[in-house]
């Protein structure tokens, strides 16, 4: 029955009609001319223009007029241009909307008795300032009822909203008394077409002065007479809702949109039973009005959501900490399920965590809340909720009274654990204007006919509860993310105070074992400078040079070793060396053993590099030996040029000791030292190098950098 409605008036071209209502006439001009191609009305009656086709618009309006219309901007608010006076005494109001291509040039007939626009101002003014002292929409919308009809002078003025399924409710009425009622009676969605709706968020207002009239149509004829006509005020309007007005017994009608943020909350539907018309400026002031109207219910709505919002938010903060804690469910929640249910003004609540259920309240039993709970929890999603639950789960006939109605909040598909809301069912008696259920029927001929009915028609509805508001549909989603946020902060928590404690101790390992290291270091060193004096005692004793030679070397080898673990001792790292601060160190003790004369020639370009400590050992010995061949080869013994660079590149170190001196070459150096080098490189997995310095040699030691085994 619907169908027929939905497949038939939606489909309905409401926009190109191809004609007017005859109490005005319209001209069509084309943009780049403002030359007349089209008209609908009497035209040569009214404006006295027999041969009206391809004149200029000026010929109708004036020269004044018709400049304003040429400046008039694209888009569906119309322009007031002004009022003219006809031959025939007939006074009119002249407005214009304008497309790319085309003006809509629109004549009505005017105000027998214009209000001043001081009156018209402070009628308005007076009006807001009632909407403002209202205290809640209901209170508004009545007021707004008794405005438009003392604005508009009709019989019957409603204020009329859309719901979610988009039928409508009178929520508010004036009236004449010996009219009949249709206070808080509901009308089907199929009354008013979707395409309908599109046009009352782009027109604001619509009138009808009178329901029995012959349409004018556009002329000349033809394809082009097709034009889309939604911004028109004079448009005609579709006879089948022409129908439907003569079955409400309504022989004029307006309309003023109610608009908040784009979307058509409601109508102020006007009905008279005599014809009645709606002047120019009665409907600019009814579109002020409705705007101002839309703007208070804008504010009260977004008033109650905050509100609302705050209520959820502060049930809601007290209880994350609950139920996010560890440990069995009763312990946990028990003493807070009444929270939980005044947080969602729900009759009944349930917490289902794995095998563990705890409820309190009207609601269903434990078994049907666990069927239920793994139905809601198959579906995927981590919120759910509905006013009707028999409709979709059938199963939940059987407890219709306690629980039509359920919002659910689901923490975790695998345990599961879920937390639900339940209301109980509450009966309704809905009173429509007319059986809905047979709104639409087919004419004789088949053609679309409206519903001939609008006696007050009750409908019992069962099976359904409250509906949930948006603002609970979203708090119990937040409730859930905070709870597993609180429950991943815990474990976080407790996870980060385990860490610290695993920390703590092996802080405490790592002193120790630095203390231990350290002291080894320490004694190793002792050690190595014992070993060193003898060495030192052994050569003063001895005659021979040669053998004095080889002891000195020997302990500047030495030497380098015992630096190495002094400086372990000393510093806080034990298993990284900073090798510049080490060769400083090491050239510093080898110019004391070669001779003070050395101290001026030797000039350093250190890069800080750090190395580990098995590297340290095995290049301060390299140091020390290419320091030892500097001093035995290049200069014979005596003092002289020496530069040593130390850097790093692409993890490679290398080192460079050049001289000035007799510059030979490694294949005269076989002794014991060149071995040891060449053994002291391969343990590093390097590679020597000798280049001719001219004058003199220039070693290149390159090895990859290592961390710490």
């Amino acid at each position: 029955m619907d169908l027929i409605n939905i497949t038939a008036c939606d489909r309905e071209p409401i926009h190109i009609p191809g004609a007017i209502q005859p109490h005005g006439l319209l001209l069509v001009a084309d943009r780049a001319s403002l030359s007349v191609n089209m008209a609908a009305g009497d035209i040569e009656g009214r404006l006295g223009a027999g041969d009206w086709l391809f004149r200029p618009l000026s010929d109708f309006i004036g020269v004044a007029l018709a400049a304003r219309a040429a400046g008039a901007p694209e888009g569906p608010a119309g322009l007031f241009l002004g009022r003219i006076e006809t031959a025939g005494a007939e006074r009119l109001d002249v407005s214009v909307h304008a497309t790319a291509d085309a003006l809509f040039v629109e004549f009505e007939p005017a105000s027998t008795d214009p209000s001043p626009a001081a009156f018209v101002l402070s009628e308005l003014e007076a009006a807001t300032t009632e909407f403002q002292n209202t205290d809640n929409i209901q209170e508004l919308c009545d007021v707004a009822a008794k405005k438009f009809r003392a604005l508009t002078g009709f019989d019957r003025v409603m204020v009329y909203r859309f719901l979610d399924d988009e039928s409508g409710r009178v929520v508010a009425e004036s009236r004449r008394e010996d009219l009949g009622s249709f206070l808080h009676h509901h009308f089907p969605a199929s009354d008013i077409p979707r395409q309908a709706r599109a046009l009352y968020v782009r027109n604001l207002v619509r009138t009808i002065p009178t329901i029995d009239y012959q349409a004018a149509p556009l002329r000349p004829p033809g394809p082009a007479a097709a034009l889309d006509m939604s911004d028109c005020a004079l448009r005609s309007v579709s006879p089948i809702h022409l129908q439907y007005l003569r079955n409400m017994g309504v022989c004029a009608s307006a309309s003023v949109s109610i608009v908040t943020g784009g979307r058509l909350w409601g109508l102020i539907a006007c009905h008279n039973m005599q014809p009645l018309g709606l002047p120019h400026d009665a409907r600019s002031v009814c579109r002020a009005l409705a705007v101002a109207l839309a703007q208070q219910i804008k504010a009260r709505e977004e008033r109650e959501t905050y509100r609302e919002q705050m209520r959820l938010t502060n049930l809601s903060a007290g209880l994350v900490e609950v139920l996010a804690r560890e440990g069995p469910l009763h312990e946990a929640v028990s003493n807070h399920l009444a929270e939980l249910a005044r947080m969602l003004r729900s009759d009944g609540v349930a917490i289902l965590r794995g095998s563990d259920l705890i409820a309190s309240g009207e609601g269903p039993k434990n078994q049907e809340i666990s069927a239920l709970a793994r139905w809601i929890a198959s579906r995927g999603k981590t919120s759910f909720s509905t006013d009707r639950l028999a409709q979709l789960y059938p199963e939940a006939a059987a407890y219709r009274a306690r629980a039509s109605g359920v919002a659910a909040a689901v923490l975790s598909f695998e345990e599961p654990w879920l937390i639900l809301w339940f209301r109980a069912e509450k009966i309704e008696i809905v009173k429509w204007a007319g059986n809905p259920h047979k709104d639409a029927q087919a004419g004789a001929a088949g053609e679309l006919t409206p519903r001939a009915s609008f006696e007050m028609w009750s409908e019992t509805v069962l099976g359904r509860a409250r509906d949930w508001s948006l603002a609970e549909i979203e708090a119990a989603g937040r409730l859930a993310s905070a709870v597993l946020e609180a429950r991943q902060n815990w474990r976080v928590r407790d996870l980060n105070r385990r860490l610290t404690d695993t920390l703590k101790d092996k802080d405490l390992l790592l002193e120790q074992k630095q203390y231990l290291i350290g002291e080894v270091n320490h004694r190793v060193q002792n050690s190595l400078q014992l070993v060193s004096s003898f060495l030192t005692l052994q050569g003063m004793q001895s005659q021979d040079a040669n053998l004095r030679g080889s002891i000195d070397e020997a302990n500047r080898r030495i030497g380098a070793v015992a630096l190495l673990h002094r400086r372990l001792y000393r510093g806080d790292q034990i298993e990284i060396v900073e090798l510049s601060r080490y060769f400083e160190e090491l050239v510093a003790d080898a110019i004391v053993a070669l001779g003070s004369g050395w101290a001026e020639h030797i000039t350093l370009d250190l890069a800080p590099v750090s190395a580990s400590t098995d590297q340290a050992v095995v290049l301060g010995l390299i140091l020390t030996e290419l320091l030892i061949n500097a001093n035995k080869y290049a200069y014979g013994g005596a003092p002289g040029p020496v530069a040593l660079k130390l850097g790093e590149e692409h993890g490679r170190l290398r080192l460079v000791l050049s001289d000035k001196g007799a510059g030979k070459g490694p294949a005269a150096r076989k002794g014991f030292g060149a071995r040891m080098l060449e053994a002291l490189v391969s343990q590093l997995g390097g590679e020597l190098t000798y280049e001719d310095n001219k004058p003199g040699l220039r070693v290149t030691l390159s090895a990859p950098l290592r961390g710490p085994a």
